[in-house]
């Protein structure tokens, strides 16, 4: 069992019969009442994001969640499409609102780790770097770096990220995907 101590960005818990990971979570103390913990929660189904204070003694369950490897296959109309590695027969599929945020950095044929809840996938995790490939961006103008000598560059997943000025159409670069900054050249 977990207590309201215990959230701390990145924890797994059950809360409302579903689960849910700490996306922030900061200890509040006001004068002559009881401390409160303010998280900022995520619901690993549907992936709603949700601001709950926590009072003292709430306790919760740990989420029991397994990991399996599974391969992204194509994007449609803002359903991602999915199966299994060894058997794109078995697919299944997540729409834009559960993936959130790591659906800009995902390519075809990609291989990803599921979240497994009750023996079924309810959603993915992305490895915290990843290689894309440079579509396009202007070149790098000489002296144009007044702003920290960055331009915009476009993905081949679609994403869009600032890059330094040396970086060219083609250049597969390396990605933080949970800052969604740029890392390297690689």
């Amino acid at each position: 069992m977990l207590s309201h101590t215990d959230l701390k960005k990145g924890v797994q818990f059950i809360y409302n019969d579903q689960p849910w990971e700490v996306l922030e979570a900061q200890l509040l103390k006001m004068a002559q009442r009881r401390p409160v913990i303010q998280s900022k929660i995520k619901n690993l189904i549907d992936g709603k994001v949700q601001q709950i204070n926590f009072q003292q003694g709430d306790v919760f369950q740990e989420a029991d969640l397994e990991k399996k490897e599974i391969k992204f296959l194509y994007q449609n109309r803002g359903d991602y499409f999915f199966s299994e590695p060894k058997d794109p027969s078995k697919r299944f599929s997540f729409t834009e609102s559960q993936i959130g945020e790591q659906a800009k950095y995902l390519k075809p044929n990609e291989t990803v780790t599921g979240i497994v809840f009750e023996e079924k996938i309810i959603n993915f995790s992305l490895p915290i770097k990843v290689q894309l490939k440079v579509k396009e961006t202007p070149p790098g103008l000489k002296g144009n770096t007044a702003q920290g000598g960055t331009k915009e560059a476009k993905l081949e997943s679609g994403a869009s990220i600032q890059v330094p000025l040396f970086i060219n159409e083609g250049d597969i670069i390396e990605i933080n995907t949970e800052t969604g900054t740029y890392v390297k050249r690689v």
